[in-house]
C-alpha cells in the first residue's frame, strides 16, 4: 500500500530553483571544519573510553568513581556516535580535496569500530528519486505500516550487531580470501551497512573490490590483536576491555536506531514515491540544537534538508533551514518536514505502526467453523 498522497492543492508548488538559490552560498565544505570536529570527537572518545577501564583499576568500585565511570561512558558514546557519523559525509562529499580525511577516518575511526567506509558506499541508493522507500533502497523499511514489534526489534538488534560484525571480518573475510567463490554472496549479503536485511547490493567494480579487501584486511588484523592484547599485555586469558567495547558499542547502536526512527517518517509500503511524499516522509528537527545535536550529530537531525540538497555540507545544513524557512512561502511543503522532539515523531511513528495493525485484523477475512 503507498503512502497518503501529499495534496498540492494546499500547498504552493515547489520550486527548486528558489529553493536553490536561497542557500547558493553554503554548497563549499569547510575541511577546516570537519578536521576539527572529527579529530576532537574521536581523540576525546579515546580518552573517556580508557577512562572507564583504568577507573576502576585504579579506584575500586567506590560510589564515586561508579559516577564518573557512568559519565564517561555517556561521553564516550556520544562523542564516537558524533566520530562515526562521519561516514555519511564521506558519501557526499567530493572525491578531490578529502582524500587524506577519509584515509584518517577509516584509520582513527571506521576499522575500529569495524565499520570501514565501503560498507556505506550503497547509500547513494537511498538517494536515488526512484529507489527511495523501494525494494532498491537498503536504508528503508515501512515501520509506519507494521506492528510494533518491528520498531522493538529494529532497536533490540543492537545487542547482535557487534557479534555479526566480529563474525563479518574475523571468519567471513577470511573465507573469502581462501576461497573467492563465496565472494559475490558476502558482497551482496553481507557488505552494508543497512535498515533493510532483504537489500542485495549491486557495486562490484575493481576499485570497489580492492577498497573492500584492504579494509577487510586491517579490520582482520585490528580483531586479531584486540582479542590477543589482554594476554600479551596484562596475561589475562578474558580481558575486561572487552565487556567495556561491548557495552560501549551497543550504546553507540542503540542511539543510532532512536535517531534512525525519527529520520523518516516511514510511510512508504512499495512502489515509487513522488517527490513531495519523499520530502514529507523525512524528518527535521530544528528546535532545541543543544539536545538534539547530541543523538542527531554530524546534520543528521536536518534528515528532510539533506534529502533536499545532498551535497550541502552538514555545517551549513542549520543556517540554509533558516534561509528556507523565512525563503519560502509559508504553505511549501518543506515547513511539513520539522517536527518538534524525537520522542514525539517516535510516538506517532508508534501510534501509527499500531493502527495499522488495528486496520488489518479488522480486514482481515474470519474464519467459519465448519
Amino acid at each position: 500500500m503507498m503512502a497518503s498522497k501529499t495534496n498540492p492543492a494546499s500547498c504552493h508548488p515547489f520550486s527548486f530553483v528558489q529553493a536553490r538559490t536561497l542557500i547558493a552560498d553554503l554548497q563549499r565544505p569547510n575541511p577546516w571544519i570537519y578536521w576539527a570536529d572529527f579529530l576532537v570527537s574521536i581523540i576525546i572518545g579515546h580518552i573517556t573510553l580508557h577512562a572507564i577501564f583504568w577507573m576502576h583499576r585504579l579506584y575500586g568500585f567506590e560510589p564515586w568513581s561508579i559516577a564518573v565511570m557512568g559519565l564517561c561512558y555517556v561521553v564516550t558514546v556520544i562523542l564516537y556516535m558524533r566520530a562515526l557519523m562521519f561516514i555519511h559525509e564521506l558519501v557526499h562529499l567530493p572525491d578531490k580535496g578529502f582524500t587524506f580525511f577519509r584515509i584518517a577516518w577509516n584509520g582513527l575511526c571506521g576499522i575500529f569500530f569495524l565499520v570501514p567506509s565501503f560498507l556505506y558506499y550503497p547509500h547513494v541508493d537511498h538517494h536515488r528519486r526512484k529507489h527511495y522507500g523501494t525494494e532498491h533502497d537498503g536504508e528503508y523499511l515501512p515501520l509506519a505500516n507494521r506492528g510494533p514489534w518491528m520498531i522493538v526489534g529494529f532497536i533490540a538488534q543492537a545487542l547482535i550487531l557487534p557479534l555479526l560484525a566480529v563474525l563479518r571480518f574475523l571468519v567471513i573475510s577470511p573465507l573469502c580470501w581462501i576461497a573467492p567463490k563465496l565472494r559475490p554472496i558476502v558482497h551482496r549479503h553481507m557488505s552494508t551497512m543497512l535498515v533493510d536485511p532483504t537489500y542485495q547490493r549491486r557495486d562490484s567494480s575493481p576499485k570497489v573490490m580492492r577498497i573492500v579487501i584492504l579494509q577487510e584486511v586491517l579490520c582482520f588484523a585490528w580483531l586479531v590483536w584486540f582479542f590477543i592484547r589482554g594476554y600479551i599485555m596484562r596475561d589475562q586469558l578474558i580481558d575486561p576491555f572487552w565487556f567495556i567495547a561491548y557495552s560501549v558499542g551497543v550504546g553507540i547502536l542503540v542511539l543510532n536506531e532512536v535517531r534512525t526512527l525519527g529520520a523518516h517518517r516511514w510511510t512508504n509500503d512499495g512502489g515509487e514515491m513522488s517527490f513531495a511524499d519523499q520530502l514529507t516522509d523525512s524528518v527535521n528537527f530544528p528546535e532545541r540544537p543543544w539536545i538534539t545535536e547530541l543523538w542527531g550529530p554530524i546534520g543528521t537531525r536536518y534528515h528532510a534538508l539533506h534529502h533536499l540538497f545532498p551535497r550541502l555540507p552538514y555545517h551549513n545544513l542549520g543556517e540554509a533551514h533558516r534561509r528556507l524557512t523565512a525563503g519560502l512561502p509559508a504553505d511549501s511543503i518543506y515547513h511539513q518536514t520539522n517536527e518538534v522532539s524525537l520522542t514525539a515523531a517516535i510516538r506517532k511513528l508508534w501510534q501509527q505502526s499500531r493502527a495499522a495493525v488495528a486496520r488489518q485484523s479488522q480486514t482481515s477475512p474470519t474464519k467459519v467453523p465448519a
